[in-house]
């Protein structure tokens, strides 16, 4: 993937990570805990979050006036550990 954009906002919200994966355009949600106390990081992105990605995925298209094949919306999950790397969960395409 290719990164085209990082922490883009607008009036509605804020794309983490604007991304080319071929001719598909991918916005990312970048969620991280220190722990999991209060669930997964990826517990965190709710259906009306994903419901505004979408919505700010159009915005970011329109925008920048570029003509893509699809839109996919991304979520990681970046888990830090006490001790070493941390742990990063890549799911594509939510909802």
């Amino acid at each position: 993937m290719v990164l085209l954009d990082r922490n883009w906002r607008c009036e509605t919200g804020e794309i983490d990570l604007v991304l080319r994966d071929g001719r598909v355009l991918v916005v990312c949600e970048v969620k991280t805990r220190s722990s999991t106390v209060f669930g997964h990081p990826l517990e965190a992105v709710t259906g009306a979050k994903a419901d505004r990605l979408r919505e700010l995925a159009v915005r970011w298209v329109t925008a920048h006036d570029l003509r893509v094949q699809g839109v996919r919306i991304d979520l990681v999950g970046v888990l830090m550990q006490p001790r070493g790397r941390p742990v990063l969960e890549h799911v594509r395409g939510i909802g």
